[in-house]
């Protein structure tokens, strides 16, 4: 009787643990490895300062039983701008697939299911919570396949990963015993074989397809990736050392944001300026995802009005033309090519590509989340110190009843208190264009102010503000002078000209001469100016120089419609030169046209 009923439990245990085992055998066959998967390397990146990145990828991968390459990491790219290649003159890149795939990952045990799991056919001692204790051969645990799942699953439902009981099989004396895992307290091993399980899992792959023709496929090929993505921006800085002799040293670095991917010894070039990216906000289909990753508050685009934010992610990026300074034009000092003043001393190679400029930073390893700073460029250019005062209208009168008490008094306070901005004119006579950038302002080693750099080709002068000229007074006062009923009399509506004059008053307490540069706006039309002021009748409805410092209160306003029939914004100009304890009085001329 006893070997009688030994058999069918023997015959039953070889059945299951026949099954159990083909069936883990099948699904590791048909799963991936870790071991046949790749990591392409950057082999070079090209760096915006808006956050995106164009990534070369390329590298030697190691080939699966079909001859394709598959990699254990799925790009987010912009679309349209993916483009992988086989450089491996042996085989062809035919087609390219991102797809979630099952892969057999293995892992250090850190439970008893987990230990018991990596060690099937070994032998120990068992001991379950009800003190029972035997010996036995651990055979396996029994589990759904992959395969067996989708052939049960209605059509179309997908991949699935295998899944496993509760039960394990034990090989006792007496026969299979199936246990509950729970009920086992402790395990001990007689000679344990392995101390790490492996466990299938989903992961998003890519898959890239080679033809090899008639040849066999070779254990790795030469492959590589294209892509622009977000994720990886560089910030610039400036320290501008003044010698007080007309002469400013220059040193630029980098801070290089990486929250894309490992760096391992990637050539990075730094780019000024962006190019149009048309589709930079949609992410192409290979990614296989609604939605980009989440980055940190350097690559989010705020609109809301958040000064910080805003700063950081838009102040710093390079529309070339938007960010010329004001009349920049008027200040160009044109050299010869190649001709340079100053000493360039460039830290890294640097090239100019059409409307782009690039610094190459070199070979860089940079882990993602990592953040780095990188010496760019030092050259000395030539400079000189301005003084500049810039005098906003006020109003018409007949806003007066739209005003709110605040904005009355920021507006009296803005008219009564001009005040001298001390600036300093670079001329960059370097190789490298100065790109928009905060800027550190040295003299004798003592720090003087931050400022912001803005784009100035070479060859081109722009304006670095350091502070409020103290030494040099201003005041200013105008007076009406005559007035016209009906000079204009048009449709029924009777127009009054106000002939109005005004007058600067600058004194120099500086211990030098100085140049200072006065730019009055006059609400009307500007007639005359003394010493050599320039009048001119500016376009108001496309040139927004004159709101200026005082946009927010030109926002106030509903002009009416009348305002504009014969009147206009008059901007009148100086440019003159102190000497230590001159003063100067500048007048002017304009009529306004009041219905």
């Amino acid at each position: 009787m006893k070997a009688i009923a030994t058999r069918p439990k023997s015959a039953g245990f070889l059945l299951i643990a026949t099954l159990s085992l083909a069936c883990s055998v099948f699904a590791v066959e048909k799963a991936a490895t870790l071991k046949t998967l790749g990591r392409m390397p950057v082999k070079e990146i090209t760096v915006f300062k808006d956050g995106h990145a164009f990534v070369a990828q390329e590298g030697a991968m190691p080939v699966n039983a079909k001859g394709n390459v598959l990699m254990n990491y799925l790009p987010a790219p912009v679309v349209g701008t993916f483009w992988p290649y086989a450089a491996d003159k042996s085989a062809k890149l035919t087609g390219v697939t991102a797809s979630q795939r099952r892969i057999s990952v293995e892992r250090t045990a850190l439970n008893l299911r987990e230990l018991l799991e990596a060690n099937i056919g070994a032998e120990a001692i068992i001991t379950e919570k009800n003190t029972n204790k035997y010996a036995a051969t651990i055979m396996g645990i029994p589990t759904r396949s992959s395969e067996e799942l989708e052939s049960t699953s209605p059509p179309n439902s997908g991949e699935k990963l295998p899944e496993s009981g509760n039960l394990i099989l034990l090989k006792t004396s007496d026969g299979v015993k199936a246990v509950n895992i729970d009920q086992i307290q402790d395990v001990t091993f007689k000679q344990m074989n392995k101390s790490a399980a492996a466990k299938e899992e989903f992961r998003n792959l890519l898959t890239l397809k080679l033809d090899w023709g008639k040849r066999q496929p070779a254990s790795s090929a030469n492959v590589g990736l294209l892509y622009l993505q977000k994720g990886v921006r560089w910030i610039p800085s400036y320290k501008v050392s003044l010698d007080g002799n007309g002469n400013a040293f220059i040193k630029l670095q980098a801070t290089l944001i990486n929250e894309l991917t490992d760096l391992e010894d990637a050539n990075v070039n730094l780019v000024v300026g962006v190019p149009t990216f048309s589709f930079k906000d949609t992410i192409d289909p290979i990614a296989l995802q609604q939605t980009a990753a989440q980055l940190s508050q350097y690559f989010q685009n705020d609109q809301s009005g958040n000064l910080r934010n805003s700063m950081l992610a838009n102040n710093f990026n390079n529309s070339i033309m938007s960010q010329q300074v004001a009349r920049a034009s008027d200040y160009q000092n044109p050299i010869d090519e190649g001709q340079s003043d100053g000493t360039d001393s460039g830290v890294g190679d640097s090239t100019k590509n059409e409307d782009l400029f690039v610094f190459n930073a070199g070979h860089v390893t940079l882990k993602k989340g990592e953040r780095m700073v990188l010496a760019l460029a030092e050259f000395t250019i030539p400079y000189k110190d301005v003084f500049t005062l810039e005098l906003p209208f006020a109003p018409p009168a007949e806003m007066d009843q739209y005003n709110r008490n605040a904005q009355q008094q920021e507006m009296a306070r803005l008219l009564k208190t001009p005040k001298v901005m001390h600036k300093i004119r670079l001329t960059n006579k370097s190789h490298y264009p100065l790109t928009t950038a905060p800027a550190l302002i040295f003299r004798d080693g003592r720090v003087l102010s931050q400022g912001m750099m803005t784009y100035t080709a070479t060859d081109a002068a722009s304006d670095l503000t350091i502070t409020t000229a103290v030494d040099i007074a201003a005041k200013k006062s105008d007076i009406e002078t005559g007035r016209t009923p009906r000079a204009v009399v048009v449709r029924g509506n009777e127009y009054v000209r106000v002939d109005l004059a005004g007058k600067i008053v600058l004194t120099n307490h500086r211990a030098q001469v100085s140049e200072i540069e006065v730019t009055r706006f006059v609400l009307g039309n500007a007639e005359s100016a003394a010493h050599d002021g320039k009048v001119e009748k500016i376009n108001a409805f496309e040139d927004a120089e004159h709101v200026g410092g005082q946009s927010f209160a030109w926002n106030w306003y509903n002009w009416p419609n009348w305002w504009a029939q014969y009147n206009g914004i008059g901007r009148i100009t100086w440019k003159l030169k102190l000497e230590p304890r001159e003063t100067v009085e500048l007048d002017y001329k304009w009529n306004y046209f009041w219905l």
